[in-house]
């Protein structure tokens, strides 16, 4: 070990606090807390018998630790949260941001309460029902509550505006609390209904429906109590669904994990108000710290994203610093007592070996599924002579509008799956005129710069196009000295064609141009490899479909109201905050403008927007959107593209 950074393990501190461990380049490479920072840090070079990688790498790995010292445990934790999503180490569990945790929002100090799915709980007087394990299961919560307990589902300022019952209400979803004088009592009684239902509390609910029903029959009023009947059975069987977990009826969250080598999985099996409610899994690689480490920074991170804290967090093993921490961390969050434990036996014991069981069997699944991408890469790889194994690949696609609002689009898969962190949008910044060669040439220019500031290159670019676009981008890579990235150009054939008798159309083979290969390569067209490849394509389309058609919504609205003199951007915010949007604004009268704007300058809005129409044009101010194209869209909107700030 080198003298120095002996000298420094022999001076750390026996205070609490987190350590930042750094290789010889000085990059961080992980962070961790410690109530005894010199046990915890001096622990890694003493340890006997230990086969971990970085373990054994330590020695030749490390270049220097860092300390900060804090108060207590908590502190520790909070800056360790802080530290390792700052710097995001390559040794630490990284939680993604707002994706992992859906649940439902019910406001109930509202006049009439509707049912919001979030993604952040907030201490904002509202109840939160969840987390749910994935959209899905979501949707069908909400869809059982829409049929048969008849919530409103508008927002908010649609309640507000609107003039004509919507469609919810023809049949029967929606009691139109936004037209009618809905009795809000008669309101409320459906919204505890849903909140029972969400609490899982059948006996209750199930008891009131049955009341309910008997009582509509009796006054002969049998449209309604059949209405309740459909419901009753429907809740019934749904919450029939639900096993029960514990005798105690509490909010709990169970952690788990199960690990081979650098590779563990995490899976937290939720339990709300005894009954089980889902879980999710949580798979990371190059992991070669602890199990008692990474739980608690993981359990850390995880109740940092704005998940729901339980009254009870069951844990599989002791942290590394004990519970006490952990517990004041997630009181302060929650605002009141929260128990952190380690079951030894019992109900709660069970469930943390159901949590372990199905951690086991999500990380057979994934490594199963990563086997067979891999194999898929592989031959990918093979058939296309890529030198590097295809781990990182990035599509790239050019579209316009009639050859105007040029955009482009990156999207990226890593190890199969869509990398939508990886996800840019372009807005061409040299062309004024069409060129789908030089805008491929720009983007594909700005990319690699940044990669190579950022040392951020993939293995494989594939370039949405045939022989023209991929030239254009081997151009930009010789220019600017990129060696070690494969590139491919991906095409439709325009000379063979194969005719699909049952969708009686024509299908264009696709085509793959590869460099130093005068004939294209032509992969069975439903193989994986294909697949793989033209569901990136597809998908890079699709993002610049999307980016193109804002980009021409907001030059619409963009232009049609400066167009008005005294009309800034202070204004034109504020009147596209008032109306909500501009077809609202060019609807509404002098006076409803002047709410907003006062009635001199409505007066000249309403002028503006409606005094000097263009002759050609029905209606001056229509949005412009893709259907307005007055010839086909060229190849390549049609094809459609992607784009994402860059």
């Amino acid at each position: 070990m080198d003298i120095r950074l002996q000298e420094k393990l022999d001076a750390l501190p026996t205070d609490p606090g987190v350590y930042l461990m750094k290789d010889r380049r000085g990059q961080i490479i992980y962070v961790g807390k410690a109530v005894n920072l010199r046990n915890r840090v001096r622990s890694y070079f003493t340890r006997t018998g230990d086969t971990r990688v970085f373990v054994s790498l330590l020695d030749s790995l490390l270049g220097d630790i860092e300390t900060v010292l804090v108060h207590n445990e908590k502190e520790a934790l909070l800056l360790e949260n802080e530290l390792i999503k700052k710097h995001k180490p390559r040794f630490n569990v990284l939680l993604k941001d707002d994706k992992q945790f859906i649940s439902l929002r019910l406001d109930r100090t509202q006049t009439y309460p509707r049912l919001e799915v979030v993604r952040k709980y907030e201490k904002d007087g509202a109840r939160y029902f969840g987390p749910y394990s994935s959209a899905g299961a979501i949707r069908e919560t909400l869809r059982l509550i829409n049929r048969f307990f008849r919530l409103r589902t508008c927002t908010d300022h649609v309640l507000a505006n609107r003039t004509r019952p919507c469609l919810l209400f023809q049949i029967g979803r929606c009691p139109g609390p936004c037209v009618y004088p809905v009795p809000p009592e008669d309101y409320r009684k459906s919204v505890d209904e849903v909140a029972m239902f969400l609490e899982g509390k059948a006996t209750e609910l199930i008891e009131g429906l049955r009341l309910r029903m008997k009582r509509a029959s009796a006054e002969l009023k049998f449209e309604e109590a059949a209405r309740v009947r459909d419901q009753l059975l429907a809740i019934e069987r749904s919450l029939e669904r639900q096993k029960v977990a514990t005798s105690d009826f509490k909010d709990q969250d169970v952690f788990a994990f199960h690990r081979e080598g650098d590779r563990i999985l995490f899976y937290v099996l939720h339990v709300r108000q005894g009954r089980l409610n889902g879980g999710q899994a949580f798979p990371f690689g190059n992991q070669e710290f602890p199990d008692e480490e990474l739980l608690a920074s993981f359990v850390n991170l995880y109740y940092d994203q704005g998940g729901f804290v339980p009254e009870e967090v069951l844990l599989p093993l002791e942290p590394g610093d004990g519970t006490d921490g952990l517990e004041a961390l997630l009181a302060e969050r929650k605002g009141e007592k929260v128990r952190v434990m380690v079951p030894r036996r019992g109900e709660k014991h069970d469930l943390v070996l159901m949590a372990a069981k199905n951690a086991e069997q999500s990380f057979i699944e994934r490594r199963r599924t990563k086997d067979e991408t891999d194999a898929v890469l592989s031959r990918l790889q093979s058939k296309l002579g890529l030198r590097n194994f295809p781990r990182r690949m990035e599509c790239f696609d050019i579209s316009h509008f009639q050859s105007s609002a040029i955009v482009a689009s990156q999207v990226a898969v890593t190890d199969g799956e869509a990398d939508k962190s990886r996800y840019r949008r372009y807005k061409i910044k040299t062309l004024e005129i069409q060129d789908d060669f030089a805008s491929m040439y720009e983007i594909i220019s700005r990319r690699l710069k940044r990669g190579l500031e950022e040392g951020d290159l993939p293995d494989l670019l594939v370039i949405d196009g045939g022989k023209g676009q991929l030239g254009s981008a081997h151009a930009a890579m010789k220019d600017l000295g990129v060696e070690g990235v494969d590139v491919v150009g991906l095409a439709k054939s325009r000379d063979q064609e194969v005719f699909d008798r049952d969708a009686e159309r024509a299908q264009s083979p696709e085509r793959i141009f590869v460099l130093g290969r005068k004939d294209p390569v032509v992969l069975t067209q439903n193989s994986a490899e294909m697949f793989m490849l033209t569901r990136m394509r597809d998908e890079a389309h699709r993002f610049a479909i999307t980016f193109q058609a804002q980009t021409l919504r907001k030059s619409r609205v963009r232009s049609a109201l400066e167009d008005i003199p005294g009309v800034g951007e202070v204004r034109r915010k504020l009147l596209l905050k008032h109306f909500g949007s501009l077809k609202r604004v060019s609807d509404a009268t002098i006076e409803q403008l002047a709410e907003a704007v006062g009635p001199a300058m409505a007066e000249r809005v309403h002028a503006g927007l409606h005094g000097h129409p263009d002759e050609d044009s029905e209606d001056p101010i229509r949005e412009a959107s893709l259907d307005d194209a007055t010839e086909p869209l060229s190849e390549k909107s049609q094809g459609g593209s992607p784009p994402d700030a860059a």
